[in-house]
């Protein structure tokens, strides 16, 4: 019996994948016979990741890639087809974000967080899905948040950057249902790595948030949110399109 869980063979393609959350995700899809793509804008933090990827016995394809910059997204899908002839499951995943009070924001901090947390996901999935598209078949998965759902101090652009991704990918999920690709979200928590732009204080305010209103008392180690990446990358998601699964310690519940 065929195992639906099973993401051996696919070509999976994940941005901002170099360090934390991203880094975890390529290698679980490695681990489990994946023919994964790496990427990140820094060369030198993704060419060490790649090394220690190959030194683990893991082999990746890493391409340099700003997602802030369209061309540098179609580029990625252009290069994933070309290494592995076609291109299964992309996860966008790159990330940044500034923690101030909503009235301090520069415009500058604004459009970096915009553009590499909405707009480069937006470019990403256009291009990989005119792959896909054309084939009949793909998933596509978007890193999306809590604060895409509710309301948490010091996070206005990012909010509005995830609460955007889970728009995009409802409305693509209708827009591809009846030509074979899947459009869905994972909605992470708190996760013990800090991403570009946000420093880690235990005694700092916000970070006290964390254990207060999750439920479960404590940020989430990155490897367990693979799984809802493997699910809905997998043909046991064959079903499921639109959807923002939300792996939270119950955050979003409370």
């Amino acid at each position: 019996m065929a195992d639906i869980f099973s993401v051996a063979g696919k070509v999976v393609c994940i941005t901002g994948s170099s360090r934390g959350l991203g880094k975890a995700i390529a290698r679980g899809f490695a681990e489990r016979g994946a023919k994964v793509v790496i990427s990140s804008w820094n060369l030198e933090e993704l060419e060490a990741t790649r090394r220690e990827f190959q030194v683990q016995g893991l082999e990746v394809y890493a391409v340099e890639v700003d997602v802030s910059k369209r061309n540098d997204c179609k580029r990625l899908i252009e290069r994933t087809v070309e290494n592995y002839g076609a291109i299964d499951v992309l996860i966008c995943n790159a990330g940044i974000d500034i923690i101030k009070p909503a009235e301090q924001y520069e415009a500058e901090e604004w459009d970096k967080i915009i553009d590499i947390n909405l707009r480069g996901y937006y470019f990403c999935a256009q291009f990989a899905a005119q792959q896909m598209l054309d084939r009949g078949t793909g998933s596509i998965v978007m890193t999306s948040s809590i604060a895409g759902a509710v309301g948490i101090p010091g996070l206005v652009p990012y909010a509005a950057s995830k609460g955007g991704i889970n728009q995009m990918v409802r409305t693509m999920a209708v827009e591809w249902a009846q030509k074979g690709v899947r459009v869905n979200a994972v909605a992470p928590g708190y996760i013990d790595n800090m991403m570009a732009g946000v420093e880690y204080d235990e005694n700092d305010p916000y970070q006290q948030r964390v254990t207060r209103f999750t439920p479960m008392g404590r940020r989430g180690k990155v490897e367990e949110f693979l799984g809802a990446y493997i699910f809905l990358a997998s043909d046991a998601a064959s079903y499921i399109t639109g959807e923002v699964l939300y792996v939270d310690g119950g955050y979003h519940a409370a």
